[in-house]
Parts: structure tokens; sequence; C-alpha cells
């Protein structure tokens, strides 16, 4: 059941970067990240505020700084210069660097099974970002390995924070950290590119408006509010494996919103890294009912 709702939070993050380029094209990524943040924070704050103890502020700064404020700008950059499909199907790659870091910094070893389907998951990833089949944007490409990055540490962080902190309490400061920690970042870069900022802001209307409630309200309080939640509840390697949805959610957003579309041989890859994402729960769940069966067969044997 926490795989199935590790799959909300998943589709939502996926609509990022199509309902980005469809409604916030030209928006800088660094107000973005204020925008998504900081009203999300205070709102989930409003409707059960809570403080933290003393000891606490600096870590919630940290897990806000790289979970929230270094994370979305990556994400909305990644919106900014990638096909929407691509960055969905590239964030499911995060299994593979949870597994290695869980690995490298905790020595906690991955399944065969997960080391198998991670395997997979690198060659087409390969495959489908190869230059001769794909051009892709350095930069968005380095967004992407960014984004990855921030969002394993800052799980990683997450979950053992929620051991010493109330997860609401959690959720709701790291937003408002990270968003107030991205205000002094985005005010130097405004005024050193102001006109960017000028025509986003003086320029709005309804679709702009559609678009800030989506990434605000929906990407960001009920998706992160689950996210946190279900932390306290799954490992960070199940929860990244749950990211299923994010390539679904971002490969139709940018078929219906943008009218992207790519050659059967690159769906199929898509379709690959998706099985192998899914693989790992599918057979640990399918050894633990076989498991529960036997036993049971057992017990009615011994009686």
């Amino acid at each position: 059941m926490n795989i199935l709702l590790a799959m909300i939070p998943a589709f939502f993050w996926g609509t990022t970067y199509a309902v980005t380029q469809f409604t916030l094209p030209d928006w800088p990524p660094l107000l973005l990240g204020i925008l998504r943040a900081l009203p999300a924070g205070l709102l989930l704050w409003l409707v059960k505020p809570s403080f933290p103890a003393a000891k606490d502020w600096r870590p919630l700064l940290i897990v806000g700084t790289i979970n929230i404020g270094a994370f979305f700008c990556l994400i909305f950059l990644m919106a900014h210069t990638l096909p929407s499909a691509i960055s969905g199907v590239g964030m499911i790659s995060v299994p593979v660097f949870a597994m290695l870091f869980q690995w490298v910094v905790f020595k906690q070893r991955p399944s065969v099974i997960r080391a198998i389907c991670g395997f997979g998951l690198i060659v087409l990833a390969w495959q489908l970002f190869d230059p001769s089949h794909l051009s892709l944007s350095p930069l968005g490409m380095i967004a992407m390995l960014g984004a990855i990055l921030c969002m394993i540490a800052g799980s990683t962080y997450t979950q053992k924070l929620g051991q010493k902190v109330h997860w609401w309490t959690t959720l709701t400061w790291q937003l408002i950290l990270g968003g107030l920690v991205l205000i002094p970042v985005t005010v130097i870069h405004a005024l050193n590119a102001p006109e960017i900022y000028v025509a986003a802001l003086t320029h709005i209307d309804w679709n702009h408006i559609a678009g800030l409630i989506w990434i605000c309200v929906l990407n960001t309080a009920l998706a992160y509010g689950l996210y946190v939640w279900l932390l306290q509840r799954m490992s960070v390697v199940d929860f990244t494996f749950g990211g299923i949805a994010n390539p679904v959610a971002g490969i139709s957003c940018g078929f219906l919103l943008l009218g992207e579309t790519f050659t059967t041989y690159q769906y199929l890859l898509m379709v690959g890294m998706i099985i192998m994402s899914l693989a790992p729960q599918c057979v640990m769940q399918w050894q633990k009912a076989r498991r529960s069966a036997l036993a049971l067969k057992g017990e009615c044997h011994s009686l």
C-alpha cells in the first residue's frame, strides 16, 4: 500500500516539467523555487502551526537548503532545458544512485534483484541519452544529476531528522527555510539580470496563476506532505522505486501539453526503464506473498 501512496507525489512531481514549460516558460528557476516552496510551507504551517526546538533549527536549515532550495531550482532548470518526458524518465534512475549511496555510506548492500534492475536501468538510460539518438542540453543533464543527488541526500537526511522532529514540523519548516534561503540568491541574480524578473512579474495572466497554483498546492503542499509522512514508514530506496509514476506523468503531460513525440525505439527504452524501476518491488512482493503462503501451508499441515 505504501508503494501505491508513494506514486501520488511522484506523479505530481512528474507533471512539473510540462506544466512549467506550458504555463511559466520564461520565469527564472530561482523565482519559481521561491514561489513553489515558501507559500506551500506557510500554507501548511497555517493548517497546523508548529515551531522547532532550538537545537533543530540547524538541521532543518540544512535539509531545507538541500531538499528544497537547491532541488527546486535544479528541477525548474531541467524543466526549461530538457523535454518533459526525458526529465521524468531520467529521474527514475534515482534508485540506482540511492542504492550506491546507501552501499557506500551505510554499507547496506542491495539485493540481487535490485542490483540487476539497477544495472538494466543504467544500460537503457545510456541508450536513451546517447547523443547520436537524442540531442539534449548539457546544462539540463548536469541539473538532472544535481537534482538526483539532492533528492537522495535530502531524503536520507529528512528520514533521520524525522526520528527526532515531528514529521509535520520537518515538512513545513524545510519548505519555509528552503524558500527563505533562495531569497538573497534570487535578489543577487535579479540585480544582474533584472529584465527576466520584470518580464515575468509584470505580465501575469490566468495561465501563469494556474501554473503557480498547480506547482505550489498540488506539487508541493500535497505531494511533499505525503512524501515526508511516507519516509517515516518506508526506506528511501523503497520510496524511490515508487517513482514509477514520475515518468508516466512526464511522458503523458509532455505529449498532452507540449506535443512532445519520440521515436518508437525511444519510447521502448522509456518503457524498459519504467519496468526496471518497478520490477524489484514486484518481485519482493511476490516473494513475501509466497513465504506467507508457505508458512500458512506449514501451519495447516502441523494441525
